[in-house]
């Protein structure tokens, strides 16, 4: 999986916006379309970038970041697979350090979020949670 500079601009360019041409970034970088397109192909091909992806923006959605403590005795993933059946669980991360897992759980209201929190609080294993509300997302 070699990347040169060029693929590691290519990169930036498509994380800032997804959307852009091949044929602005090929302006950029002074490359043809043809160009920019193999290499994000191969970029593509070899793993590098696994998916592009949509995030749709709503003002009327309320987020959370949930850490989670998980028994000693229970298999971390085995409880990250149950999370990410959860309504609203958007993103499920299994970490290090004093918590397990980080979930992040998206609904249009509070009272959705704390649902969701109080089912996760019930699958087997889940020994401790701390919640924030997300208040603002500076981009």
């Amino acid at each position: 999986m070699f990347r040169d500079k060029i693929d590691e601009k290519i990169i930036d360019f498509l994380r800032n916006d997804s959307r852009e041409s091949f044929v602005e970034i090929g302006k950029k970088l002074k490359l043809s379309e043809s160009a920019v397109r193999r290499r994000v192909k191969n970029l593509v091909g070899n793993g590098t970038i696994k998916k592009f992806t949509l995030e749709v923006g709503d003002a009327n959605t309320t987020s959370a970041i949930v850490l989670i403590s998980v028994d000693s005795t229970m298999d971390t993933s085995k409880v990250s697979t149950k999370l990410t059946k959860l309504q609203g669980v958007k993103t499920v991360y299994e970490i290090t350090g004093q918590y397990d897992i980080t979930v992040i759980i998206r609904a249009s209201n509070i009272t959705e979020i704390n649902s969701c929190i109080d089912l996760l609080r019930k699958i087997p294993g889940v020994t401790d949670t701390n919640t924030v509300i997300i208040l603002r997302t500076i981009t």
